[in-house]
């Protein structure tokens, strides 16, 4: 079986940091949690906020489960900084609970990958505030 790649490629440059950070950025806004989860090793590791998953299925799972939760999602990723195999990114979302109420997530994401360019492992810490619908600036 032929191995999977997603590029671009380890070991990374400023520029396709950026293009990586990009992609997923772009990806996660699909708000498709298939496609998000092909950027992943099939045993990808991620800690989220305080929950812990492990492989593609449980990657959709919660991603679904997200997206469910976290209506009208749009999300901004930074390149913070990087090495060979790993990025550090800043990001910031916006999104609405079913009664209405408006949140802006801020977080970090520390982010390694393999050598075919699948995140192997996803580190994140999230924080949210609460926002008026007027204070709103990823639309």
């Amino acid at each position: 079986m032929a191995n999977e790649q997603r590029p671009p490629l380890p070991p990374f440059t400023e520029q396709s940091a950026r293009v990586k950070v990009q992609a997923a950025e772009d990806a996660w806004n699909t708000k498709d949690p298939a496609r998000v989860a092909q950027a992943y090793t099939k045993d990808s590791q991620w800690r989220n906020r305080d929950q812990f998953i492990t492989g593609r299925s449980e990657i959709i799972d919660f991603l679904t489960d997200k997206w469910q939760r976290e209506i009208d999602y749009k999300l901004r990723k930074e390149l913070w900084c990087f090495d060979s195999h790993r990025i550090a990114v800043k990001f910031q979302y916006e999104w609405h609970d079913e009664q209405g109420q408006w949140y802006r997530s801020y977080g970090n994401e520390l982010w390694q990958f393999d050598d075919d360019g699948l995140m192997e492992r996803r580190e994140a810490s999230i924080n949210d505030v609460r926002i008026d619908p007027s204070d709103r600036l990823l639309t």
